[in-house]
């Protein structure tokens, strides 16, 4: 729950720190893990005594945009950036691999199941097989 709380309160503050970075997909927890190593300094030293929640480390972090390190504003950017791909390809998958669907995974019935189909299959469309890469589901 803790990094759930941490997690929110980066991404907020991600809209602050704007940079085009290539992203990869994170797993939520990975994304979590990354922020607290990179920012972690940075929290300590800025926001010393402010609890999780309520968004106050993002706040915090925000007020103190001027210092805070080059390579935790880059984080957060990737973080972010990364969680939004991988949040836009678990939404697009269907219709990104709707023809893979048919072709290969025909008769399944029930959306976890049909993912299920298209994850064991190896021959699929390059973009189908990279949304579901991108989605974190292989």
């Amino acid at each position: 729950m803790t990094r759930k709380i941490f997690f929110a309160a980066f991404v907020f503050s991600a809209i602050c720190f704007t940079a085009p970075v290539p992203a990869q997909t994170l797993s939520y927890a990975d994304a979590v893990t990354k922020l607290a190593d990179d920012c972690g300094s940075d929290i300590k030293k800025l926001c010393r005594g402010l609890n999780l929640g309520s968004g106050r480390i993002a706040a915090c972090l925000q007020q103190n945009a001027g210092r805070v390190s080059s390579s935790c504003k880059g984080t957060i950017v990737d973080v972010f950036q990364s969680i939004t791909k991988r949040e836009h390809a678990q939404t697009s998958y269907e219709q990104v691999c709707q023809r893979d669907m048919a072709k290969s995974c025909s008769g399944v019935e029930g959306d976890g199941f049909i993912l299920s189909c298209l994850i064991k299959k190896k021959r699929i469309s390059n973009e189908c097989g990279q949304v579901l890469t991108d989605a974190g589901w292989r």
